[in-house]
């Protein structure tokens, strides 16, 4: 009896805290590492790197907005380097567990899957020497699936793959892709924040 009232206990007490992280009012920072790469090749290298830092704030329940900023870096031997970007708002949804039972999907507590979108001005700008460089710069918006795995009350380990457009000006006037991406975030209610600030204070 003793055992299944600790399991029973253990069990509630893990569903409040991967609900709690995403209540209205806390804070998500982090950030994403995507399309990472090495590829080595006789004659040829070629190395690829993408970082996405994130700020979110929840204004309702398991709905957060902010904003991101992308940087990325292409590198091959004989085909030149290439630079990207991003910047802008971002939002995201988590889904709780009716949603996931009308699609059929029963996770663990600690897993939360959300959606992610984000929009803002982007480009993309290559560069091969001794010819001229090939260039994508304007309106971006990316949208995408996500996971997030809780290792304790605050952090989270995550995978996100996002379709990512970006429309504008350049020798190519549209780039599509598709963006792979893992990463972590971290889960901070409001109040604990504002500690943290007066303690810099």
């Amino acid at each position: 009896m003793k055992k299944l009232f600790f399991l029973a206990t253990a069990f509630s007490l893990t569903a409040i805290v991967s609900n709690a992280q995403t209540e209205k009012g806390n804070y998500l920072i982090g950030g994403t590492i995507g399309n990472v790469g090495t590829e080595l090749q006789k004659g040829s290298s070629k190395f690829g790197i993408q970082v996405t830092p994130k700020v979110a704030w929840f204004i309702q329940d398991n709905f957060a907005v902010g904003g991101q900023v992308g940087l990325g870096y292409q590198t091959q031997k004989d085909a030149g380097n290439t630079f990207s970007y991003n910047i802008g708002p971002l939002a995201r949804y988590y889904f709780g567990d009716a949603q996931m039972e009308k699609v059929n999907i029963n996770s663990p507590k600690p897993v939360r899957f959300f959606a992610e979108a984000n929009a803002g001005i982007a480009g993309s700008n290559s560069k091969v020497k001794g010819e001229d460089g090939v260039s994508t710069n304007g309106f971006n918006v990316g949208v995408g699936p996500g996971v997030a795995f809780f290792v304790n009350e605050n952090i989270a380990l995550e995978a996100l793959a996002k379709y990512d457009l970006t429309l504008g000006f350049g020798s190519t006037p549209a780039i599509n892709k598709i963006n792979v991406g893992v990463g972590f975030q971290i889960y901070l209610p409001g109040s604990k924040l504002k500690s943290l600030r007066n303690e810099v204070k």
